[in-house]
């Protein structure tokens, strides 16, 4: 499993584009995380998957809640990642309004999560392999912080607490 003061692996992350932008698409578009938090503050939180239930209810609103004071701290960007593609990433952003808060970024095929050390096999509950709960500050692709959840538990991956860790 990633630690920290390593480097994150390289690994294609896709995001579904609501606008065009210069270089840009609208709709899937991939991005290569080496390039992405090159010379970047990003704050990454992970969950199981899109539209479940404490990801929904609690995951990702306390980010888009706590947005500016984690702006305010120097962070460049906040990535949601999940093992999900990214028409469902972008769908359950657009029902979220998270807005250009944070970037709803799907890894379908769990690349990034099992490069990572972080897949968790639901396959028996009938969800496939989806990542742990986790949370990490990232600076220039080095991982800083690495907060990550016990099983069933959502108590150190939120934005209050890496707020506190800024």
């Amino acid at each position: 499993m990633i630690a920290v003061g390593q480097k994150l692996p390289n690994a294609t992350l896709y995001e579904f584009l609501d606008e065009a932008t210069e270089g840009c698409a609208i709709g899937p578009n991939a991005f290569e995380v080496e390039k992405l938090t090159a010379g970047k503050k990003v704050v990454i939180f992970a969950l199981p998957g899109a539209f479940t239930p404490t990801c929904s209810a609690k995951h990702v609103p306390g980010f888009v809640e706590h947005f500016d004071a984690i702006k305010a701290k120097g962070v460049d960007e906040i990535w949601c990642v999940a093992v999900n593609d990214p028409f469902v990433m972008g769908a359950w952003g657009r029902d979220l309004k998270v807005g250009n808060k944070v970037r709803m970024l799907g890894d379908g095929s769990a690349e990034f999560t099992k490069k990572l050390g972080m897949e968790f096999d639901l396959t028996a509950r009938g969800l496939g392999v989806r990542s742990q709960r986790y949370a990490m500050i990232v600076e220039n692709g080095i991982v800083k912080t690495l907060d990550l959840e016990d099983a069933g538990k959502f108590e150190v991956s939120d934005a209050a607490s890496v707020l506190k860790k800024l």
